[in-house]
């Protein structure tokens, strides 16, 4: 009997081995197709991207950038058959373009002395009101940006290592986050990252906002003197009519508001490409930021939003 046992525990063991081997690489192969119908997200995005560039003009929710890919099943047109989609993989695709101008970008927080820039930390502020967050929290975030920016600039400036007070300080230094999601690194928890999630980004250089775009929230923060009920008149009136230029904006907005050039535009620079990919039992879903410049239509960072993720009910072991 201690041998039948012996003998049925090494065949069990060998058998689970044996179904986890093809299961990883099942996975596998389905994460390397995933990635590649993804990538043709990417291409479809870049694309249009590319041909809006060409036409010139304002850049506005009513372009064709801005209507999201509705997901579409693609198994009819991976199967060989195309009157018989059956033997297809389960396979659907979904995108969007999305404006990342249209958010306040917290890199503008610091200036190129290396100093917090007091507009701008001013327009944090509002901002973080409007995301029901403490508006003294946009101090905490404009000086660790400010470390961030001199510490990475202390090894070939004494200026800037002047400024962070020392070598000991510049250890001290967070490092500058690149994403969203690295806002952790400077001392925010998850929930608040996520409510000002849509309102900020974090791009490589500062830039302006899209009044076309941009939220009434980030609008009422950006532009000083603007308060949320002409924001929402701004909102409105770029439905009915796209701004082609900042006078029409000034038209609307009348008097008592400051618009500056430095600060909003009605172009766009940066963008974020998502993909979703519904693959049989799995779903993964992609991401990336794209600056355009011109033509040129270049990705900055890549990031997966979520994984390999199973759909419910499904890979539960037999």
């Amino acid at each position: 009997m201690v041998i039948v046992t012996l003998v049925t525990t090494v065949a069990a063991s060998m058998v689970w081995q044996q179904w986890r081997a093809v299961q990883v690489e099942a996975a596998e192969r389905s994460l390397t197709q995933s990635q590649w119908i993804l990538k043709g997200a990417l291409d479809w995005g870049r694309l249009i991207l590319r041909e809006d560039a060409k036409n010139g003009g304002a850049d506005h929710l009513g372009e064709p950038w801005a209507v999201e890919l509705a997901e579409a099943r693609l198994s009819s047109f991976l199967s060989a058959d195309k009157e018989n989609t059956d033997d297809g993989p389960e396979a659907f695709l979904s995108g969007r373009i999305a404006d990342v101008s249209a958010r306040y970008n917290l890199r503008n927080l610091v200036n190129t002395e290396g100093e917090v820039d007091p507009v701008e930390l001013a327009a944090l502020r509002r901002l973080c009101e409007y995301a029901t967050l403490a508006p003294s929290m946009a101090d905490g975030i404009a000086q660790a940006f400010r470390r961030a920016k001199l510490a990475a600039a202390a090894e070939e400036s004494p200026e800037a290592l002047n400024k962070l007070g020392g070598a000991d300080a510049v250890n001290g230094a967070p490092l500058a986050p690149q994403t969203l999601d690295q806002l952790v690194w400077l001392g925010l928890d998850a929930g608040t990252v996520s409510r000002l999630r849509p309102y900020v980004t974090v791009l490589p250089e500062p830039n302006t906002v899209n009044v076309n775009t941009a939220s009434r929230e980030v609008l009422a923060a950006v532009i000083e003197g603007l308060d949320l009920s002409r924001a929402d008149r701004l909102v409105q009136q770029r439905a009915r009519k796209p701004f082609n230029d900042l006078s029409e904006v000034r038209d609307v907005v009348g008097q008592g508001v400051k618009l500056e050039d430095a600060k909003i535009s009605v172009k766009s620079d940066y963008f974020e490409v998502s993909g979703r990919l519904r693959l049989e039992d799995r779903v993964i879903s992609q991401s990336y930021v794209i600056q355009r410049s011109g033509t040129d239509v270049t990705v900055l960072f890549e990031n997966r939003v979520s994984g390999v993720e199973l759909m419910p009910g499904a890979g539960r072991t037999p």
